[in-house]
């Protein structure tokens, strides 16, 4: 039985989900809506303020859908009820974002500026001139839009500049060892 899987989703006040055919979930909640279509295998059953998932038979196909498919709903249902967040760091002589409207401009050393349009339902904030925060209601709409901006510039490891995660170590190098 898959540890993740056999946990049943508590479903918080305020939030509704309807399972309709062909295992499309929707969930509403004070933040907004998600849909998503899941995998038909799964059963997914809602009783008394909780969602539980079971699999057909143990085959190693619906034992990786089974976890994914709760994660997946478990998910949704943070999103809409608290969202996602992802904190950007700028280090770098220089490096610098700025916001007007949904453009995030972007400075990082490049001849030009980077412009980078924020996709729907995900919002940027500039904090300074070196903290970029990326949130929204979907996880994984928040979490790619937080890696395409960090794409832009990677942390390098001689000197550590670029855009990194708030939290995320760089392994530093040693430079070029000089003549004796």
């Amino acid at each position: 039985m898959s540890r993740i899987g056999k946990l049943p989703v508590t479903i918080p006040a305020g939030v509704t989900i309807t399972v309709e055919s062909g295992n499309e979930v929707t969930v509403k909640g004070p933040k907004g809506t998600l849909s998503r279509k899941l995998p038909q295998d799964m059963t997914i059953a809602q009783e008394e303020g909780k969602l539980t998932i079971t699999r057909p038979n143990d085959l190693k196909r619906f034992k990786a859908l089974h976890g994914l498919t709760r994660t997946l709903i478990n998910n949704m249902v943070v999103g809409v009820t608290t969202g996602y967040v992802k904190r950007l760091d700028i280090i770098g002589t220089g490096y610098r974002a700025a916001k007007s409207g949904n453009k995030l401009t972007l400075n990082l050393g490049y001849s030009h500026p980077v412009e980078m349009t924020d996709p729907d339902g995900i919002s940027s904030e500039v904090e300074g001139t070196n903290k970029i925060i990326v949130s929204g209601i979907d996880k994984e709409k928040v979490g790619q839009y937080a890696a395409n901006i960090r794409e832009k510039r990677p942390p390098e490891p001689y000197k550590g500049k670029g855009i990194r995660y708030e939290n995320e170590y760089v392994r530093r190098k040693a430079g070029k060892a000089g003549k004796k």
